[in-house]
């Protein structure tokens, strides 16, 4: 048996949905505003994982233009039944205000890497859906729902309703069967059934540090349901010196070994010396990640092995470990047709009018569009953050005619949250490297009178940030050996969830290029390789 290190899954990767097909396990993940939608993680061993689908990858299956930040995919459900895989979804498409606007749709596929089928609408009364496949062949509907009525506390209840494949819609009547804690918030429904017990999964009391995950049974699936008596199942709410925060919004498999494990969400705080230990909690730009913990069955009472709180170190299953391939090559030299999985655009699928990987082999070319600041169209290719110490790099020729037209590498939480540098131009210096910062939507240029100008004769531009826990800066070449770094000190936790005003923000850091050009020219840039390496800190 290995031993498995937690998180599983590094970088933003939250509200995991795990499900198992025969000797394969999936775990399905969150994405928000970015394209395509739902990540998801295959295993043979639940130790090592590998990001093999992302089945949200055409407009007709989602279309987010427009959408807030941390709107669009809220908690997928993964599943599998009658020999294919479903998946469930919500598109939410308001977030402010006293609404929750949002979607729930079904997809389905045969294979967990294929076309995934055109979606099913399914219902609009709250998020966090999922599919319960009842041993009797029947589905039913989870989620929960929504009330926007000022007198009432928003999070009304968890709402079940059956499912009909034949008619590809829900049908009969709908019940609240559970109302949750007294924690409150309750969400996230997930049924599972065993010894003749229906369980009820929910996770209570919001995703930041108060998070949990709460379960309650009944021996009739519409209810009522018990809590277990030494709920939560899990959290991190009372242990604030674990370095496992956040703990909540969980799933649970049965192996084929049979034993039984739990992936849950969870986050990783900055460590801060010398600053108050609870208020605040700390900052997390890495986004809410995914752990795993063994449970353990007492009295038809599933048990997380340890203790509610979650361990750094868990005993993997009696399976034999299976090691992949990284998924992502330290270096991409964009010589392939497609882009590699773990990048991503936000909101929209960008066409080869704006991403091309053919009009200069080689190269990412990216045509100028929208700001940073736009929820539109944005010409902006990324990763996320996966390491608290990294550097990415990367090379670009550019060749802007006017201060609308730059582009560069950039880090970037939402659109109001983001810092970069770039190739622009400017008057009297002609081409020049820039930083621009948005923090909380206040707007900054640190090196106006001090532009770097670049040589005429130099055709790209080699550009670098260096991630170090707590801060990053930004470096520069002109010839790929001789490299300046910039006296202007960035803090990590500025892209994270938990510095975002207001909260209730949900994804984590990411790292790109970016073209922008607000002249409406579309000037393009061309991106040599990009490359994303950790390093021990």
């Amino acid at each position: 048996m290995a031993t498995i290190q937690n998180p599983i899954l590094t970088g933003f990767n939250p509200d995991p949905s795990i499900c198992r097909a025969g000797e394969d396990y999936y775990i399905a993940v969150s994405t928000f505003e970015w394209f395509p939608g739902v990540g998801i993680y295959h295993s043979k061993d639940l130790k090592n994982w590998r990001l093999v689908s992302r089945p949200l990858n055409r407009l007709s299956q989602l279309n987010m233009m427009g959408n807030p930040d941390s709107g669009g995919i809220w908690a997928p459900a993964l599943s599998y039944s009658d020999g294919k895989f479903w998946l469930i979804y919500t598109d939410v498409k308001v977030t402010d205000g006293r609404w929750k606007d949002c979607h729930n749709y079904l997809v389905t596929c045969d294979t967990i890497d294929g076309e995934w089928s055109e979606p099913i609408h399914m219902n609009s009364s709250g998020f966090d859906p999922s599919l319960f496949h009842d041993d009797d062949g029947k589905k039913y509907f989870v989620n929960m729902v929504w009330d926007h009525r000022i007198t009432n506390h928003s999070f009304y209840g968890i709402v079940l309703q059956e499912y009909s494949v034949e008619q590809e819609k829900l049908v009969g009547e709908k019940k609240v069967i559970f109302k949750g804690t007294d924690v409150m918030l309750t969400e996230a429904p997930h049924l599972y059934k065993l010894n003749g017990y229906y369980y009820l999964l929910t996770a209570e009391g919001g995703t930041k540090y108060d998070h949990q995950s709460t379960i309650a049974r009944s021996k009739d699936l519409w209810g009522s349901y018990e809590v277990h008596p030494e709920n939560p199942l899990i959290t991190s709410m009372p242990y604030p010196r674990n370095p496992l925060q956040k703990a909540g919004h969980s799933s649970i498999v049965q192996t084929h070994t049979d034993e039984w494990f739990l992936v849950h969400l969870t986050g990783r705080p900055l460590p801060r010396d010398g600053q108050p230990l609870l208020d605040p909690r700390g900052f997390c730009p890495l986004g809410r990640e995914t752990a795993i913990q063994r449970l353990e069955w007492r009295n038809d009472w599933p048990y997380v092995v340890g203790g509610n709180q979650p361990s750094v170190e868990v005993e993997g299953p009696a399976i034999e470990e299976v090691v992949w391939e990284e998924d992502y090559p330290e270096k991409d030299d964009f010589d392939s047709a497609t882009l590699n999985l773990n990048f991503q655009t936000l909101r929209i699928p960008l066409g080869e009018d704006t991403v091309s990987l053919k009009d200069n082999p080689g190269h990412l070319r990216l045509y100028g569009k929208e700001s940073l600041t736009s929820k539109f169209t944005q010409a902006y290719v990324a990763r996320r953050w996966q390491h608290f110490n990294f550097t990415a790099e990367t090379r670009v020729a550019f060749k802007p005619e006017t201060f609308q037209q730059s582009a560069g590498l950039v880090n970037y939480y939402n659109t109001q949250n983001w810092t970069s540098l770039q190739v622009s131009w400017h008057e009297e210096k002609g081409r020049i490297l820039e930083l621009m910062t948005c923090d909380n939507f206040t707007f900054d240029q640190p090196l106006v009178g001090n532009e770097i100008v670049v040589p005429d004769e130099v055709e790209y531009v080699y550009l670098r940030v260096e991630v170090k826990t707590n801060t990053y800066q930004y470096s520069y070449s002109f010839d790929g050996d001789k490299w300046e770094t910039i006296p202007v000190v960035f803090e990590s936790y500025k892209l994270s969830d938990d510095y975002i005003q207001g909260g209730g923000f949900f994804t984590g850091a990411f790292v790109g290029m970016q073209c922008q050009d607000t002249s409406g020219e579309h000037k393009h840039a061309d991106f040599d390789y990009f490359v994303y390496k950790p390093r021990n800190a």
